[in-house]
């Protein structure tokens, strides 16, 4: 009989550190900076009130080092000692945090359970330690130079992949030097001195000295056939928050924390409780300032996995977008990988629409889910009127969206035929 999956009260750290609301800047950092963690609880009375993370500083640099830290404190998911692997790892997906309070039956702060924790575990969960890192690797959209200054990390391309992972660094040859995250960018741009002031001496030259000078290096690599077991494993002994895939010398890919346990998403069965929904991850998106692109997003990726459903049981989608420009709807390059309860399927696709380019990419997630299901069966089996018949009659919800992802959609293709 397999071993229960285990829970936040198994794999948390009890009796945290933790900060007054009214804490300065200065003293978060200083902490973070000491015990090399990224999140610290914020509470009151004993009680959980937020979160203050190097993300969110990261985000806003220009603060002053005096400024309490009740300005920058997040709401981060608070789970029970009795929350399992799976849901645990879905609440800590679904936020973008990477450790979330674990309080009692009052609301007390028991203790604090991370991503770390789970990746720990890991290597135990043979549903999750089996696969090859192959099928998790995320793909690389920005790499940096030794020779880049420090302030290539400030733009908003940077942060926003900083956020979910280290940036490789390569030297002149492309071949892969080291790597920097959010804690080395803190690093050199906070320097936490007495009463809180800003160590100004330094700080006018800080972004331009170059990126080798703060970089952790060597990065640690592994292979595409590497099992998650293993990448789990070699994370948690060199203490890092993700591996990069090497080929040749070269980075081809990433494999995070977050890729690792969002194999648990969706199989909770295994575990002991059944997650009942799709879970979609979106990342690339998260310094938007206009709530209704990803309101419109959520109906375009709602109707694609409607449409692959038919054909294959959807766990878990992850769909990372990297727009080329600033406006509404600007060019981009959206990639999926979709998790279903039998394969791992992914598609790419590129275009000057963001929403044609995020169609076309789940229009290719279903001609896979299709090809999977009929390979399934006999080869000269075709596919049923009925699931034709219904591709006819999928709508949308917002009919003025719906004409103009099919507008967009169509002069896309149109361009490339022209091209």
């Amino acid at each position: 009989m397999a071993a229960p999956w285990p829970t936040a009260g198994d794999m948390m750290t009890a009796r945290p550190i933790t900060l007054p609301r009214e804490a300065p800047l200065s003293q978060a950092l200083g902490i973070m900076r000491g015990r090399r963690i990224h999140e610290i609880p914020v509470v009151q009375n004993r009680r959980v009130i937020g979160m203050v993370t190097l993300d969110s500083i990261a985000r806003r640099v220009n603060l002053p080092l005096s400024t309490k830290i009740d300005r920058l404190m997040l709401l981060p998911p608070i789970v029970s000692p009795a929350t399992g692997y799976a849901e645990l790892s879905e609440q800590l997906l679904a936020t973008g945090m990477r450790a979330a309070p674990v309080t009692g039956s009052r609301g007390e702060l028991l203790g604090v359970v991370s991503r770390t924790d789970l990746v720990r575990r890991l290597p135990r969960i043979p549903p999750l330690a089996d696969h090859r890192v192959e099928e998790v690797t995320a793909p690389l959209n920005l790499i940096l130079q030794e020779r880049d200054p420090v302030r290539t990390l400030l733009g908003q391309e940077a942060l926003r992949h900083l956020e979910t992972h280290p940036l490789p660094v390569v030297d002149r040859r492309g071949t892969l030097s080291g790597a920097v995250g959010v804690a080395d960018l803190g690093e050199v741009l906070w320097r936490p001195v007495a009463q809180g002031h800003r160590d100004v001496e330094n700080r006018g030259t800080a972004t331009e000295v170059e990126i080798r000078t703060i970089m952790h290096s060597p990065a640690v690599t592994v292979q595409r056939d590497t099992t998650t077991g293993a990448a789990a494993r070699l994370m948690s002994d060199e203490h890092v928050s993700s591996v990069f895939v090497e080929e040749n010398g070269r980075p081809v890919g990433i494999v995070s924390q977050a890729d690792l346990i969002g194999l648990a998403v969706g199989g909770g069965a295994a575990g002991g409780g059944a997650l009942g929904d799709v879970f979609v991850q979106i990342q690339g998106l998260r310094a938007s300032a206009d709530p209704a692109i990803l309101s419109e997003i959520d109906q375009v990726i709602a109707r694609g996995l409607r449409r692959v459903a038919r054909y294959v049981h959807p766990v878990m989608l992850t769909v990372h977008f990297s727009p080329h420009a600033a406006h509404r709807s600007g060019e981009a390059s959206v990639e999926g990988r979709l998790n279903t309860d039998r394969e791992i399927l992914y598609a790419s696709r590129t275009g000057w629409n963001l929403y044609a380019a995020l169609n076309e990419m789940l229009d290719e997630l279903e001609s896979q889910a299709r090809r999977q299901k009929e390979e399934r069966r006999d080869a000269t089996h075709r596919t049923s009127p009925r699931l034709v018949a219904e591709a006819l009659e999928e709508t949308s919800a917002d009919p003025e969206l719906e004409a103009r992802i099919r507008s967009a959609t169509r002069d896309e293709r149109r361009r490339r035929r022209h091209r």
